[in-house]
């Protein structure tokens, strides 16, 4: 640790104290004396102290696997296995431990450039601090300025100023819903999902959508842009990935404009996600059958009149390598189950028949 860090380091290890912080009573879960509001705010302040302890701990560790990690590269092998070995010693995943060093990380850069002050590490929960250094620059300011002033701060805390954030420096929305967020006539909470989705349109859908909002600028359509721009990019996004649908005389985006024209968008963005999953699916399946063939002869050839058992786990396995695939769906002795048959007519990648059978 440099010595730029060790004040900071000294004054968050003094709040670590347990005889400062961990000197408090639990509420009797039969004291009838005790209101409903009074017990559950005594059982939250027990919450947030120890949630703050958590957090503290966890950066902690995060510095001193950091160190074993940085001692291990200085003279290690190079493969870093004596710092996995330390990690195995105490039972510590290796994506655990990355986790809490990315923690330590981020407390030391908040700390070092001044957003914020050690002490008002207390303020925040667990959650609410790994939220804040996985945030935008500005957002992680906003939220230590808040810390700062002694507010605590949660993850909701956290979500609130980054959605204010977010919606008030976007240029996806028009300056008269702005306006309205800035005088709280429409709560932010509704502009930041608004964004995140337009993010994913290019930009002749972000004008459009852009425009409906400037002509409406209130709540009601906010919701329905929202969800209007949610299965635009699903639809823009799953149809580029449907091989069936890479065809010159497919129109996809007149086939949209249609979609919203009669309002059943909705229904053909999911077809057109179902598309998509069904053909990963078939090449997955496909793949999943070759291979069972080449085990099954590989374990043919191998096998005899000496392994009758291991004989008769292939011809149990037969329908899953024929050429027409069945698969028992439910209990066999259920009036509901029903058997699928895949048949697979071509060896390069053709064409498949399915169907289903009582």
């Amino acid at each position: 640790m440099n010595a730029a860090s060790r004040p900071a380091a000294d004054q968050i290890t003094a709040a670590l104290d347990p005889s400062t912080d961990l000197t408090f009573e639990l509420p009797s879960p039969e004291d009838e004396n005790l209101s409903e509001y009074e017990f559950q705010q005594q059982i939250e302040t027990a919450w947030q102290v120890c949630d703050r302890f958590d957090l503290q701990t966890d950066i902690w560790r995060g510095r001193i696997l950091r160190t074993v990690r940085d001692r291990e590269k200085r003279g290690g092998d190079g493969r870093g296995s004596g710092f996995l070995n330390w990690l195995k010693d105490r039972e510590i995943t290796k994506s655990q431990a990355y986790s809490l060093i990315e923690l330590a990380d981020s407390a030391d850069t908040l700390l070092q450039e001044g957003m914020l002050e050690p002490q008002s590490v207390n303020n925040f929960s667990k959650r609410a601090f790994v939220e804040t250094a996985q945030s935008a620059p500005e957002v992680q300011q906003l939220v230590s300025d808040a810390a700062q002033r002694g507010d605590h701060i949660t993850r909701r805390e956290v979500r609130q100023i980054s959605d204010e954030w977010t919606a008030m420096s976007s240029d996806l929305l028009p300056t008269e819903l702005k306006e309205k967020a800035a005088n709280n006539t429409i709560p932010t909470r509704y502009l930041a999902p608004l964004v995140k989705e337009m993010q994913k349109l290019p930009p002749p859908h972000q004008e459009t959508l852009k425009t409906e909002i400037s002509l409406n600028p209130d709540i009601d359509t906010l919701k329905q842009v929202t969800a209007e721009a949610r299965y635009l990019a699903k639809y823009l996004e799953a149809a580029v990935q449907v091989q069936a649908l890479s065809s010159d005389e497919l129109d996809l985006e007149q086939a949209l404009e249609e979609a919203l024209r009669i309002g059943c968008l909705n229904a053909t963005a999911d077809l057109v996600k179902q598309a998509s999953q069904l053909e990963q699916a078939t090449a997955k399946l496909y793949g999943a059958w070759t291979q069972m063939n080449k085990l099954a002869e590989r374990v043919y050839v191998d096998s005899g009149a000496s392994t009758p058992h291991l004989r008769r786990l292939l011809n149990h396995l037969e329908p899953l390598t024929s050429q027409t695939i069945e698969v028992q769906l439910g209990d066999p002795e259920s009036p509901l189950s029903h058997m699928v048959r895949l048949q697979l007519l071509s060896a390069d990648g053709g064409s498949e028949a399915a169907e289903s059978s009582p």
